[in-house]
């Protein structure tokens, strides 16, 4: 698609001043979810208004769901999930991977005779059999005209059975996905991960009141809890600020300040990397609302060197993933990524996409199995890079061009509204420009 063409130059500009990103998406997701399945009135602050997060809400309401926003505060008014409408239209997840697979989850316990969830034709290409074999596993229906396990699919209305579930990859969205039923199992479904991965379900459960407990990697929750509504406060996205962290990272004399900035530590593996890769950072102010930890970061310009990123920490920065190999480009040496598959199947291939975008400029990068090889530091030239309908590519793109001899344009740039409509706007205001 060549529609939304943009084209931007930065070069060299410093980047400084106080910024605070919109609300964290996973939470987001989360909280609607929650405050849906939940009896009674919830309000959330600090909502993200992007793409994704409006699917979300668009699927409650045809679940019968009241649900009303006024600029980034959400007041929903649910019957509770026992006494949701069979909806009489498709459940549309646009292009929300997190959408859909929770959904499934949800959906599979819920008192509705039946319900059938789509997609765009990004989403309906993802695989969903990682999240449908372990609900077919409780006694979930669920089912496809294709006889695979791909959008759209059909829910079906069945009695679910608790599980004890090895999950096989570091996936938030699969752990939920189990989580979600299991909420609505008879008897204590168990999910064992070999990987911690992010953990705003289980913080947001706990919130809503659901019998759930998590220690080391193993998580139980017992079904038959009745959730009540409640206040939600949603912190700053750290995926977000991560490409404006870089951003000051790459320009001399930079430094600039994120407020309210979610700091979840199965999400902040960014600040480990970064402070490996020798940027300053300073986090000050910390706090928790809701189970969810936030606080003030300050990030400033210094010498950046290659680092090794793997293992553990792969799951608590994987979507911060593209941007930071765009900062070892500038790195004086290698850097590795690895253990990072699961990049693979992301809104695009991430690792192919980064690698060919990236090499269009100058890069020294080579896609590997898992991940990439970056060797530093390259002069990056400019010219037109293919954000590939993925949101993460595209800002990565954008901040770019703050060290590019020349201009870069971005093909649909527009997909960036997913996450951070304001991007752009914010961009401006942190260049001075």
């Amino acid at each position: 698609m060549m529609g939304n063409l943009k084209t931007i130059h930065y070069n060299k500009a410093i980047v400084s001043g106080k910024l605070e990103v919109p609300g964290d998406k996973s939470i987001s997701h989360r909280a609607i979810m929650l405050g849906s399945i939940a009896e009674g009135k919830t309000t959330i602050s600090g909502f993200l208004n992007g793409e994704d997060c409006l699917r979300t809400i668009d699927i409650f309401k045809l679940l019968g769901v009241s649900i009303e926003r006024t600029g980034t505060d959400v007041s929903i008014d649910s019957p509770g999930i026992n006494n949701w409408k069979t909806p009489t239209e498709e459940l549309y997840a646009g292009n929300s991977g997190t959408t859909a697979r929770l959904m499934l989850g949800i959906l599979a316990g819920a008192a509705i005779s039946s319900a059938v969830l789509t997609g765009d034709e990004s989403l309906s290409v993802r695989p969903m059999n990682r999240v449908t074999n372990p609900l077919h596993a409780m006694g979930a229906s669920i089912s496809s005209e294709n006889d695979k396990d791909f959008l759209p699919l059909k829910i079906e209305a069945e009695s679910l059975t608790a599980i004890d579930y090895t999950n096989p990859v570091a996936s938030a969205q699969v752990k939920s996905a189990i989580l979600f039923a299991g909420l609505h199992a008879e008897g204590t479904t168990i999910v064992r991960e070999k990987t911690i991965s992010r953990d705003h379900t289980e913080q947001m459960l706990s919130h809503f009141g659901a019998e759930i407990q998590s220690n080391n990697g193993e998580i139980s929750i017992t079904g038959g809890s009745s959730l009540s509504g409640t206040n939600v406060h949603v912190p700053g996205d750290i995926s977000s600020a991560a490409f404006f962290m870089v951003a000051a990272a790459l320009v001399k004399d930079s430094s600039i300040t994120f407020t309210n900035l979610g700091l979840n530590p199965t999400r902040s593996g960014i600040l480990d990397v970064l402070r490996n890769m020798g940027v300053d950072v300073n986090v000050m102010n910390e706090s928790a609302e809701n189970g969810e930890r936030s606080g003030n970061v300050t990030i400033a310009y210094n010498k950046i060197i290659p680092t090794e990123i793997g293992g553990s920490l792969i799951p608590r920065l994987i979507d911060e993933l593209p941007i930071i190999a765009l900062l070892a480009t500038q790195a004086e040496g290698t850097t590795i990524i690895k253990d990072a598959s699961e990049l693979r199947v992301k809104e695009t291939d991430r690792i192919a996409a980064v690698t060919n975008e990236l090499t269009k400029l100058g890069a020294n990068i080579e896609a590997t199995d898992d991940g990439m090889i970056i060797q530093g530091p390259t002069v990056l030239t400019g010219g037109t890079m293919d954000s590939y309908g993925d949101h993460r590519l595209g800002m990565m793109a954008a901040i770019a061009s703050l060290i590019t001899t020349e201009p870069i344009t971005i093909i649909d740039s527009a997909c960036i509204d997913i996450s951070y409509p304001a991007f752009f706007e914010d961009l401006e205001m942190i260049v001075g420009k």
